[in-house]
């Protein structure tokens, strides 16, 4: 394996333990690390493989929490847009909407409008256009698709749609560990540590004990402060902590539970007749729900449910019922859709981290956080958000409840400042808001991408491929490719369905940005991964490329290929399901 986990870790002095790399915890490290802390970043998977990768790809509002009277949530989130527009463009970019308003709806033009009202001015800093209202003949001559059967009107209006959030995340994963953070993923947490107490006190947080996934061992290290920021898997996380209970996933108890999450699905299909140029926010026919149809990546990404969601956590799939949710609402609005399963490409699904609450719609628990301080029983950063009397009393134990990719930023930024609070230091000023992250370090992206595309020798399919996934570091995966001119063409073996992975970019996932397998490098390092064929097409190629540079064997490879289709068959790609049993 490429990483090997030094054996006097846990002499290493640590201020800060982070659990979970996903996009909160990798904001998190980053903050730390530019802070000033000595972090360490672990994750029981690879960065971003949990609920991150499972999202609808949208940095936006929540106009729908006006509804819940959430109207800090929304401003926080609106704040939050703008901010990642500016410090990630190549990945984040500006998207419209369109709310279509029909006789069915529940939210009829003059609650719409006032809505959009609400929204601009709590943008009052945006970069992007106010909202504008359409008659029934604008709406169906802007956008013919659409069901004209009880159409009253529609509302545009502009969010950010980020189409690969896993590179957020590996982002802020790679720079914390250019500021000095140690990254480690496929590393399990089993066990918290923590100091007795002292003079009948609280005992505290000491570090942790954790399984090396690829090559075995148990190591522990330490830290006055653990952050545990596993979404979904947080009260598994506490669980290790010997204080209560059984696994929440062998336990069907809700004591001390902090977590409820909420199953969400998506659908990726072709374009399709009457598929709009803009993203669809949509109420459903059959319970009122707002779903999106959203452009994406060349193509559709239709979603999400809300069910709560008690299985289990590590393989979550669309099921049959959902699919066919998604189609029959779509096919509703757009009639010309005439979707099918068959036109499913592939599907996925995760579980949103949200505060347990047994009782009410999903759609009411708010998507707002809590940074929960584990000494006082309550938020150590503000916000209304409370989670009464769940896990372990130890000081210097930190769990984060619910949050947003919108809000990862934020979020990091307070619970940094409680890092602080509670190592008895004075906090630098957080300033990732100012900073760009890696890929977007330049005054004039548009400038330096036009030059890219005239002097990269790629044609201009190939130039914008690694634009939009590496942003200004676009050159250095270049130069991975070296004199060898092979590792700069297309590993597709098919022209006709193009995925212009590169052998130069396989190469520059493990080399510099702690890919460690096969998945990693597909699905969250070049995100082939999310094509038509879900990577099924490369997946030998790329880990031929390995092969060749990177010191791979051959059976390395056929166990890395395995392993990548057997993980991908949660997303269920049509090529899978074709041999399903009816």
């Amino acid at each position: 394996m490429n990483r090997q986990i030094p054996n006097d870790i846990g002499d290493y002095p640590f201020d800060l333990v982070v659990i979970g790399a996903g996009i909160n915890g990798s904001g998190i490290a980053r903050d730390a690390a530019m802070r000033g802390l000595k972090v360490l970043l672990l994750d029981k998977g690879d960065i971003s493989d949990g609920t991150t990768q499972w999202s609808t790809r949208l940095i936006h509002g929540g106009l729908r929490y006006l509804e819940h009277y959430e109207v800090h949530l929304v401003r926080e989130s609106l704040a939050e847009r703008e901010k990642l527009l500016h410090i990630a463009p190549h990945l984040v970019k500006p998207l419209r909407f369109v709310v279509p308003i029909y006789e069915r709806s529940k939210r009829g033009p003059g609650l719409i409008r006032l809505g959009m009202i609400g929204y601009d001015t709590l943008s009052f800093d945006k970069s992007v256009p106010n909202h504008k209202m359409l008659s029934r003949e604008e709406a169906l001559e802007r956008y013919p698709g659409l069901n004209p059967e009880g159409l009253l009107g529609a509302a545009t209006y502009y969010d950010g749609q980020v189409e690969y959030a896993e590179r957020i995340a590996v982002e802020n994963a790679v720079s914390a560990r250019e500021h000095g953070a140690t990254v480690i993923t496929h590393a399990e947490v089993k066990r918290l540590l923590f100091d007795a107490p002292a003079n009948g006190g609280l005992p505290r947080a000491a570090g942790v004990e954790f399984e090396d996934g690829l090559n075995g061992g148990v190591y522990k290290a330490f830290a006055p402060v653990t952050v545990n920021v596993a979404g979904p898997w947080v009260d598994r996380v506490l669980a290790g902590s010997g204080t209560f209970g059984m696994d929440p996933q062998e336990s069907k108890e809700d004591e001390g539970k902090m977590i409820g999450g909420t199953k969400g699905s998506h659908l990726i299909v072709d374009p399709f007749p009457g598929a709009p140029q803009d993203a669809l926010y949509v109420e459903a026919r059959r319970d009122g729900r707002p779903y999106f149809i959203v452009p994406w990546n060349g193509r559709y990404l239709i979603g999400t449910t809300d069910f709560r969601y008690r299985d289990d956590l590590d393989h979550v799939s669309a099921n049959d019922e959902e699919m066919d949710y998604l189609i029959d609402e779509t096919n509703a609005v757009v009639p010309t859709a005439n979707l099918t399963r068959e036109n499913v490409l592939f599907t996925y699904s995760g579980v949103r981290p949200l505060p347990f609450k047994p009782e009410g719609s999903e759609s009411s628990i708010t998507r707002s956080h809590v940074v929960y301080d584990h000494a006082t029983g309550r938020s150590a950063a503000g916000g209304r958000l409370t989670v009464e009397g769940a896990g372990p009393k130890a000081d210097g134990l930190v769990s984060i409840v619910g949050g947003k990719l919108t809000t990862y930023r934020n979020l990091a930024r307070q619970t940094v400042d409680v890092a602080y609070k509670k190592l008895g230091r004075s906090a630098p000023a957080c300033v990732t808001d100012k900073v760009p992250l890696p890929g977007g370090a330049v005054d004039d992206f548009e400038n330096f991408s036009a030059e890219f595309k005239a002097t990269s020798g790629l044609t201009d399919e190939l130039s914008e491929r690694l634009l939009r996934l590496y942003g200004v570091r676009a050159p250095e995966v270049l130069d991975e490719a070296g004199d060898d001119p092979s590792l700069r063409v297309s590993l597709a073996p098919d022209p006709a369905v193009e995925t212009g992975l590169m052998g130069c970019e396989v190469l520059y996932a493990f080399r510099r940005e702690m890919a460690e397998t096969l998945a990693d490098a597909l699905l969250r390092r070049t995100m082939v991964g999310l094509g038509p064929n879900v990577a099924l097409d490369v997946d030998e190629a790329a880990a031929k490329v390995a092969v060749e540079h990177l010191g791979w064997t051959e059976d390395r490879a056929r166990e890395e290929v395995e392993n990548y289709r057997r993980y991908i068959e949660r997303y269920r790609p049509k090529r899978f399901r074709e041999r399903e049993p009816a």
